[in-house]
């Protein structure tokens, strides 16, 4: 019941933002995302466990005040997650994690447009985001002095419920919270058919679901993006 909802939703959301549209400017965006998972408590990362991935997806654009200041919300789908390592590749005990959720993202920009001549812009802007986790895939490598194992495995989402700070419904050892939301910035060069862009998303939900232990609260998605849009 909780899938067919969430499924509902995302139609919804996708109707309402290509009406919207046609009645403003919009890009069909994708990118690259560099990918990672904080590991202090002041968002810290460790760039040796950096994760390719990508977005696609539409950005739609609302003028405010003439051609200066735009609203931007957006319909993605994009990647997210994090590379573990622990011990020598080439030694004897050796490990390797790869995890590569992927989610439904619905950001919302306020964006200041600034000319630069010849029709192109700079833009630079930041707002909020709120996600669903849809998919994704776990891929696990040990190595010890007698074998090597491979696995990999589908990520479970649970389906807690945002407003129950206090309470994780659904939730197990090793199952991702399904909900993510964070804060966005964003900056690049606008012309008359493309747009470059530069995005950083920084994740303030805690990623992992089923413990009450206060010692994960830090593990938050950060994500670094270099996009390419193109107007509709």
């Amino acid at each position: 019941m909780k899938m067919r909802s969430v499924s509902v939703g995302v139609t919804l959301l996708l109707c309402s933002f290509f009406s919207a549209s046609a009645q403003s400017s919009g890009q069909l965006r994708a990118g690259v995302n560099l990918a990672n998972v904080s590991v202090t408590d002041d968002g810290h990362v460790n760039d040796a466990k950096m994760l390719t991935s990508f977005q696609v997806g539409f950005i739609g654009d609302f003028p405010l005040a003439g051609s200066i200041l735009s609203v931007q919300p957006g319909l993605l789908f994009t990647g997210k997650g994090s590379k573990t390592e622990s011990g020598n590749p080439n030694g004897s005990f050796y490990s390797k994690a790869t995890t590569n959720p992927y989610y439904v993202e619905v950001p919302v920009n306020l964006v200041a447009k600034l000319p630069l001549g010849g029709g192109s812009r700079f833009f630079v802007g930041g707002g909020a985001y709120g996600a669903i986790g849809v998919a994704g895939k776990t891929k696990i490598e040990n190595k010890t002095p007698f074998t090597t194992t491979n696995a990999e495995k589908t990520i479970k989402f649970s389906n807690d419920d945002p407003t129950t700070l206090d309470y994780e419904e659904g939730a197990g050892f090793g199952i991702m919270k399904r909900f993510d939301y964070g804060l966005n910035g964003t900056a690049g060069i606008e012309g008359k058919s493309v747009v470059l862009g530069v995005n950083y998303g920084l994740g303030l939900a805690k990623l992992q679901s089923g413990t009450e232990s206060n010692d994960d609260n830090k593990n938050k998605h950060r994500v670094l993006s270099i996009t390419l849009g193109f107007k509709l």
